[in-house]
């Protein structure tokens, strides 16, 4: 019995410092700006994408709001913060529904397995990714306007970069699969 117990916490330790480092990964990929057309382009879809894979939709849904925490209580771990603000100010601006978003994706990422082919994992890494845009053009045309060209702001400079990181997923997720048994 005592051993059950001790092998319990130490798989909750365990879980809770994937949490805090994917909460941290999860910051860095906010803050580096790759060069990309026609925006720059950041990994935080990658990496909300690659949480759902490698941990399941606990992990990856106790991360991602583990960092929308961060961000909300005013660590600059949101991409342009601090420049354009920290905090809840932040947070309810412009990109709200992209953050939420962030939940669903990684949630619906969850659901690869390592069984699917190539076409079945392209095709769920693209569901995840549309639930980001989704949910961010519903928030970004309910606070601008829906009179904008919200497709246009929202989405449409992003594509590009989405689909090369969705494409770069469908080729790890395999490998990363086989490395989620281990954690």
């Amino acid at each position: 019995m005592e051993l059950i117990k001790q092998n319990s916490q130490i798989q909750i330790i365990k879980s809770l410092l994937v949490i805090f480092l994917g909460s941290v990964l999860l910051a860095i990929s906010a803050k580096i700006k790759i060069p990309f057309y026609p925006v720059p382009m950041t990994m935080q879809t990658f990496v909300v994408l690659f949480l759902g894979i490698s941990f399941g939709y606990k992990i990856a849904l106790a991360t991602v709001s583990l960092y929308l925490i961060e961000g909300i209580l005013g660590l600059p771990v949101f991409s342009n913060s601090p420049e354009r603000g920290v905090g809840l100010a932040y947070f309810t601006g412009p990109t709200m529904g992209y953050l939420i978003g962030f939940l669903t994706a990684c949630f619906l990422a969850s659901y690869i397995k390592i069984s699917d082919n190539y076409l079945i994992i392209i095709t769920k890494l693209i569901l995840s990714v549309s639930s980001i845009y989704i949910l961010g053009i519903l928030w970004l045309g309910t606070l601008i306007g829906w009179d904008k060209p919200i497709f246009e702001l929202g989405v449409a400079p992003f594509l590009l970069a989405e689909i090369f990181k969705i494409s770069l997923l469908t080729i790890l997720t395999k490998k990363i699969l086989k490395f989620r048994k281990f954690i």
